[in-house]
């Protein structure tokens, strides 16, 4: 082979190249380590932290089924406390400061929910 050591090091360079989006994501940064400061004035939330996590864009989308379709404006949770369905009204009643907690996380995991194409943007705490 006339070009071997610029074969071997193509295939390399290919290689690396293919493969960069698994090793980032290995080391990329954890959610959990956003300096997301929860709110402090409630002890519980809706369901569990580990839930919320994990499943906050589902359950605010059968929540907006639930009421918009549905009709049904009440959540009852596993330990039979009820909530109203509301982003505005629920959530953003702790969840105030869009910068420093839905943004911060949002943008760590490089995501960009639709939610704000219908609500309002929460402004910062005064």
């Amino acid at each position: 082979m006339y070009n071997a050591k610029a074969v071997v090091a193509g295939i390399i360079i290919f290689v690396v190249l293919c493969t960069s989006p698994f090793w980032a994501a290995m080391t990329g940064q954890d959610y959990k380590k956003t300096g997301i400061v929860p709110p402090g004035d409630e002890k519980n939330c809706v369901e569990n932290v580990t839930f919320m996590r994990a499943q906050h864009m589902r359950l605010l989308n059968e929540w907006r089924d639930e009421a918009l379709r549905r009709e049904n404006r009440t959540y009852i949770t596993a330990d039979g406390k009820k909530w109203t369905i509301s982003l505005q009204n629920t959530c953003l009643k702790c969840h105030s400061n869009y910068k420093d907690f839905c943004q911060k996380c949002h943008v760590a995991n490089s995501v960009d929910p639709y939610c704000w194409t219908c609500h309002i943007i929460p402004g910062e705490n005064k």
